[in-house]
């Protein structure tokens, strides 16, 4: 039975188009969540990539992914991920026990994450595994012009705020049974605690991405 990642990356952004494959660093934003899956190669079988775009598929093979081209009809804005995850493990030739998701929009991830995640999904037997971080923000609504505090009361210091966690994208880890199920995260599901500069980055706009540019340079310089 095999452990594979999938990255989900159709073509057609709005708000940053091409993103998939701007420069990032110096290569494709793509194959950031490729080579940190090749660098895991312990743990992963097989590479995938989901598109329906011929641009991508050609830079997802150059840099050593397997591609498997979505049909049209599944590739809309408001397709949810599963369904790409779905018709991948549908198309796959082999049996599949494991899915690692790694959403190219989040390209930078600390380097052992993965290993731990996949230890600690192991060894709890869970069926789903997500990266989540703590927030320190405080929140709350606006009603009839008013502020009112969610997760708070008005004076009260950040540091003792009740502690709020929130779905950083980092990386997913589930059984393929549960895919079948149309679900990614199951109710079980190990929300592992991840807290790092990484967590910020979530590429969507022009500023997402000159933020993780920014945060590129100073990490890494020019070792990318």
């Amino acid at each position: 039975m095999k452990t594979i990642v999938i990255i989900p990356a159709r073509g057609g952004s709005k708000r940053l188009p091409n993103k998939n494959i701007l420069d990032l660093g110096g290569i494709p934003l793509l194959a950031h969540s490729i080579n940190y899956a090749k660098n895991n190669l312990e743990i992963i079988d097989d590479i995938y990539v989901s598109t329906d775009d011929f641009e991508i598929q050609k830079k997802a093979l150059e840099f050593g992914a397997k591609v498997i081209l979505r049909p049209k009809e599944i590739s809309g804005d408001l397709e949810p991920t599963v369904t790409a995850l779905k018709h991948i493990l549908e198309n796959c030739e082999e049996q599949i026990e494991n899915v690692v998701l790694l959403q190219p929009t989040n390209p930078l991830r600390p380097e052992g994450l993965l290993k731990e995640a996949f230890q600690k999904f192991l060894d709890l037997k869970c069926d789903s595994l997500f990266t989540v971080s703590r927030n320190h923000q405080k929140f709350g609504t606006i009603q009839d012009e008013k502020f009112h505090p969610y997760n708070y009361t008005f004076g009260q210091r950040s540091q003792d705020l009740e502690p709020l966690f929130f779905e950083n994208g980092l990386l997913y880890i589930t059984k393929s049974k549960l895919i079948f199920e149309d679900k990614i995260i199951s109710q079980d599901a190990y929300p592992m605690v991840v807290n790092h500069i990484f967590t910020n980055i979530d590429i969507d706009t022009q500023d997402d991405f000159e933020y993780a540019q920014y945060i590129i340079q100073k990490k890494y310089g020019d070792e990318i």
